[in-house]
């Protein structure tokens, strides 16, 4: 209660003096009106979405980028950049083409040969793409508006692929930048989609800016839902203001200084919902999924026999409360290795989960695996609320497990750079850290990047597990949806021996805007189709 009230004090103070903090802009008159300003749950440090799981990152990247396909708010995906497909040779060859008039904001054309690049680079980073890869004969792009699929046996989830909403997406970007190696970030954000980065107007921390690309083409037919229809851009610009102190997000929304609050944290909805000027939504109905991620090259969590330690003494409510506050309508626990109500989920093996917590018995259990004290190194960020409660929930569940605990706080964009880091600690890398999973990507296996375990292919932390990749790949040919539910059990059953991360939960999180702000669409923060009343 002390945190909260704190934070309505702070609230109130802020909203009595002026804001001064460098990254909110003082725009007036029709440059305001035409300029949409949003504040992420964090910055987008990582420029790059494609080496990159952050949400934050995949957000900033659909402002830039277009896809070849997308899925709309019933999931169903429908031809965005593609005009169409045929399907050939009883499902083994695919002939995709471009729709006219594609443009990248260099203002060169949208080519074949640029998406044949774009996805191979994408497939070298995705669990759905990889999935895809194996199985690809050749990709070729016979013409400027043809890209070829020849596949060694039939993949019906092709067009799923390359239109999920999920992190690491299938962006389509021109051929010279497409070329750069996977694990390193581009030199230039060049796009395809409806609003251009300015790169001369970044300030690393702080300010974002992206303007209405007059090249762009939208999509001609369809409604706009989520990823698919036609993106029409109503804002000449739109500026990501990063502003990590919730008192000050809260002030400068309430006072008008910014249109949308991505992630306003729980302790201050009410004063917000108060708010007659502003709209309270939730845009994801899935959810978030908490995730607290080992590093599995790396003692002590290489030893699965201590990451079951680990989960036997996780307790999802002291995490989602952390989380979202005392409001039980925004977080579920009983949470597997699949989102609640998708056919995969199951309650085998959940007494892992929803059993007595016993922490004596777990600390024991962690010395008789062999821990012999040495360092464990937390990451958490300083700057992101959410990832920030997870991860201090984690700490003090460290120290009473007995861990010898190294809990290093940063800056989130820090601590995504060391994510990808597969050193020693002491050499830059890590054994542990808290983060979140959009809840659409655990619906199933096929762009479920925690649960890979394909050791130096998978997801940071690099989790190995010979027997879900093979029951992964069963998945996929599956006949139909009884059959992927009888493989849902049995992946649920295989990670809670393996533990290649620990599921912490299922929180849903409300946004907040301007009421004069319309057309906002559901599922993620989308910045096309948008306008002001």
């Amino acid at each position: 209660m002390r945190r909260r009230d704190l934070l309505r004090s702070s609230l109130a103070v802020s909203l009595g003096a002026t804001l001064g903090a460098p990254a909110i802009a003082r725009a007036q008159g029709a440059q305001a009106a035409r300029t949409l300003r949003f504040v992420p749950q964090a910055d987008a440090a990582i420029l790059d979405p494609m080496i990159t799981t952050g949400l934050v990152n995949r957000n900033h990247g659909f402002l830039i980028w277009d896809t070849l396909y997308g899925v709309n708010e019933k999931l169903q995906v429908q031809p965005q950049m593609v005009a169409g497909h045929t399907v050939e040779d009883d499902g083994r060859t695919w002939v995709m083409t471009l729709r006219d008039g594609l443009k990248f904001h260099d203002n060169t054309p949208v080519r074949g040969p640029d998406v044949v690049a774009s996805l191979r680079r994408w497939a070298a980073r995705d669990a759905f793409g990889n999935s895809l890869f194996a199985v690809v004969d050749e990709l070729s792009a016979p013409d400027d508006r043809t890209v070829r699929w020849r596949l060694k046996r039939p993949f019906p989830m092709l067009p799923e692929a390359l239109g999920k909403v999920g992190a690491i997406v299938a962006f389509i970007m021109p051929e010279r930048l497409a070329q750069t190696d996977s694990a390193i970030a581009v030199k230039e954000l060049i796009g395809s989609g409806p609003f251009r980065f300015q790169a001369d107007q970044h300030v690393p921390g702080s300010m974002l800016v992206y303007t209405r690309f007059d090249g762009y083409v939208p999509r001609p037919d369809g409604i706009p839902s989520l990823l698919s229809g036609p993106k029409i851009a109503n804002f000449d610009r739109v500026e990501w203001q990063v502003i990590p102190d919730a008192a000050t997000a809260a002030a400068a929304l309430q006072s008008g200084e910014v249109d949308w609050w991505d992630q306003p944290i729980s302790d201050l909805l009410p004063t917000l919902r108060a708010n007659k000027a502003l709209t309270i939504d939730m845009l994801d109905p899935f959810g978030n999924v908490g995730v607290l991620r080992f590093n599995h090259t790396q003692p002590p969590f290489d030893n699965p026999a201590i990451r079951r330690a680990v989960l036997s003494a996780v307790n999802q409510q002291d995490y989602m409360t952390a989380v979202t506050g005392d409001d039980h309508s925004l977080w579920k626990d009983h949470v597997g290795f699949f989102t609640p109500g998708s056919i995969m989920a199951s309650d085998e093996g959940m007494q892992a989960i929803d059993g007595p917590r016993d922490i004596a018995a777990a600390r024991k259990a962690i010395i008789d695996a062999g821990y012999k004290g040495e360092k464990v190194l937390l990451m958490g960020p300083g700057d992101f609320p959410v990832i920030t409660a997870m991860s201090e929930v984690t700490a003090d569940l460290f120290r009473k497990l007995g861990f010898n605990l190294d809990y290093v706080v940063m800056d989130w964009g820090s601590m995504l750079s060391r994510m990808g880091n597969r050193q020693v600690p002491e050499k830059g890398g890590y054994n542990a850290f808290c983060t979140y999973s959009a809840g659409v990507t655990q619906l199933n296996p096929s762009a479920h990047n925690f649960l890979r375990g394909s050791g130096d292919k998978a997801t940071f932390g690099w989790s190995t597990s010979p027997k879900l990749e093979a029951l992964r790949d069963s998945w996929f040919d599956a006949p139909d949806a009884a059959a992927q539910a009888k493989i849902g059990v049995e992946m649920q059953r295989q990670a809670f021996i393996d533990v290649p991360y620990v599921p912490l939960g299922v929180f849903f999180q409300p946004t907040a805007y301007k009421k004069e702000l319309t057309g906002v669409l559901k599922g993620l923060p989308l910045f096309w189709n948008v306008r002001r009343a």
